[in-house]
């Protein structure tokens, strides 16, 4: 099975720049992943972060699906507990009527935030994620063509079916995706300890849906990719900072990499950031090659979705475009090998 590769990502900030510059780097990202072959392009919505640009989702899939021709592109996700289903149902059937057929909406139900920031989103803390499962299906509701008794519906919205997708990092909206038969996005990117068990949940208990008949799973990977094994790594020691500043207490914009990362934590935050970071793919092509291939072996994906937080917008284009190279060698690879096969089967 060709397996696609697409992109989350969060408009990281680099130090000592701007939004703006974040914002005008994912435009330029997706226009690269689109020529590079990438699937989808999705941002995240996350508030009070000093290192990430992407907190208006919406307004930022406009900004990039506007820069791109065909590539998807999505929210990866909206937090819905911010928000109203109806509010986010026009938002994105307005993005559908811009963008026909382009346009993903991934949920998640925690608040992309700390609990204070949460409450000044929401206002009434009445909002919780305990409404997420009746939030979604009137999302649902919203996409569905207008009903002749209908009293209230989304436009632009109505009728549109914009493709929803649950996002989640335990085992709840694993089991809530298959119960409503959506494809499952699950952020081992950052959360790989219930990967296995969500996606065994996942399929296990999937009921096909008017959307989609077959359970369809997407899994997170952190991807960096350089010529060289300690040029990687190098880069990399940006993601490893940005994660220990978090677990302190002290976020901020995406730091410079450093030479010696050992220097910057303690053994704790070591073992603990190795552990949060444990799905990563670091290195020159050839090590990341075998590191995608081992991750596929085992998670059996339906399609991988990778992210970088790369301090150098530069170093950033190139690990993506060599990443889409590797994905273009297993391609024709396993191209070569079905043909092998045919060949075979016809001798025989």
């Amino acid at each position: 099975m060709v397996i696609p590769f697409s992109i989350l990502d969060l408009s990281p900030i680099p130090q000592g720049a701007t939004a703006a510059v974040a914002l005008r780097n994912s435009r330029d990202l997706a226009r690269h992943a689109e020529v590079w072959g990438y699937k989808r392009f999705w941002l995240a919505e996350h508030h009070n972060m000093p290192g990430i640009a992407s907190a208006a989702t919406s307004v930022v899939i406009g900004h990039v699906a506007g820069g791109t021709k065909t590539i998807r592109v999505g929210a990866g996700g909206i937090m819905l507990p911010n928000h109203s289903p109806l509010v986010i149902a026009e938002q994105f059937g307005t993005l559908a009527s811009l963008y026909p057929d382009r346009i993903d909406l991934g949920l998640g139900r925690a608040p992309g935030t700390d609990q204070s920031t949460a409450r000044a989103l929401r206002r009434n803390i009445a909002s919780t994620s305990d409404n997420f499962p009746q939030d979604v299906e009137e999302l649902q509701s919203y996409f569905e063509p207008h009903a002749p008794n209908q009293r209230i519906h989304a436009v632009p919205g109505s009728g549109l079916r914009v493709p929803i997708w649950l996002l989640g990092s335990s085992l709840f909206s694993a089991q809530l995706a298959a119960e409503l038969g959506l494809p499952f996005a699950f952020a081992s990117h950052f959360a790989p300890a219930d990967m296995m068990q969500a996606l065994q949940l996942y399929r296990t208990h999937f009921k096909p849906s008017r959307q989609l008949d077959r359970p369809y799973a997407m899994l997170g990977l952190n991807a960096i990719v350089a010529e060289t094994d300690a040029q990687a790594r190098f880069l990399f020691t940006s993601v490893q900072q940005a994660f220990t500043n978090l677990r302190r207490g002290t976020p901020g914009q995406i730091p410079p990499p450093i030479e010696d990362i050992d220097s910057y934590w303690s053994p704790a935050e070591k073992a603990s950031a190795s552990m949060t970071l444990l799905c990563s793919a670091v290195g020159s092509p050839n090590t990341v090659e075998r590191s995608l291939l081992k991750f596929i072996e085992v998670t059996q994906p339906d399609e991988i979705i990778t992210t970088a937080h790369i301090y150098d917008h530069g170093a950033r284009l190139r690990s993506f475009e060599l990443l889409g190279e590797i994905r273009a060698r297993l391609v024709s690879s396993e191209l070569q090998h079905a043909t092998s096969a045919a060949s075979l089967a016809e001798l025989a």
